[in-house]
């Protein structure tokens, strides 16, 4: 598994040369702009909610007997909560809304590695390749919550609350992972024999989104370079899988 995570995170090595070389940069133009616009919207509405959320939370401890401890952590967890959320939300709206944009994108990047004029592209149009990123992606946010949760409260036991920070990151670049594989696998697999390879690649799909949430921690230029670094690594590293899988040879 740590193998494979190293592997997805070093596929970001020469991202900037492969879309420069292939003339990229314009086709991330409305991803950019989709990026740019979920994050200041999830931004302000987090900035909005955190207050309120912390409000609830300190409503829970009806003593009044350290009240004002309790109320301070309560803000705090109602800012963790709203960043963990805000990014979740973040993270699957812009892949979604971005993956007809994405598509042709990863297709020139595998013709590229792949070096011949074997056809990989399978007979969909915009409106099937949003719906297919929505779909990817609406699954993933169900999982991703799913599993966001619990380790949240995990977070509030001592020691052990430590290792829940880890984990949350890991829950939340394995399915950003995940998102970026699928522009490329589209063209090979349908929606069930998707989740499955990623599955069987889930160091690939982690190292890919390790990288995707550090990004994020960068003031603007994040929101900015996040998706064409991070696709352009996926499909990179997706093509190699298959390659290794003979995928092609089969398709042929």
């Amino acid at each position: 598994m740590l193998k494979n995570i190293i592997r997805g995170i070093q596929a970001y090595l020469g991202a900037f040369g492969v879309i420069s070389k292939l003339k990229l940069w314009k086709y991330f133009a409305v991803p950019i702009l989709i990026s740019i616009v979920t994050a200041l919207i999830v931004g302000v509405s987090a900035y909005g909610l955190s207050d309120n959320i912390g409000s609830f939370i300190s409503k829970l401890w009806i003593w009044e007997w350290g009240k004002e401890t309790f109320t301070r952590i309560a803000n705090v967890i109602g800012g963790l909560l709203i960043i963990a959320l805000g990014l979740i939300l973040y993270k699957h709206i812009v892949m979604a809304l971005s993956a007809p944009f994405m598509s042709p994108v990863s297709e020139k990047i595998e013709a590229h590695f792949l070096g011949t004029t074997h056809k990989t592209r399978r007979n969909t149009n915009f409106g099937q390749q949003l719906w297919r990123g929505i779909k990817i992606n609406l699954r993933n946010l169900g999982l991703e919550l799913f599993w966001t949760i619990p380790i949240l409260l995990i977070g509030f036991i001592p020691v052990i609350g430590i290792v829940s920070s880890v984990l949350l990151f890991l829950v939340q670049a394995y399915y950003a992972g995940f998102g970026n594989m699928d522009y490329t696998l589209e063209r090979h697999f349908n929606y069930k024999e998707s989740i499955q390879f990623v599955k069987q690649n889930r160091g690939r799909a982690i190292g890919n989104g390790i990288v995707f949430m550090l990004c994020l921690l960068i003031p603007i230029l994040g929101f900015i370079l996040v998706l064409p670094l991070s696709v352009t690594a996926a499909s990179r590293e997706t093509v190699t899988l298959l390659q290794l899988k003979n995928h092609y040879n089969i398709e042929r």
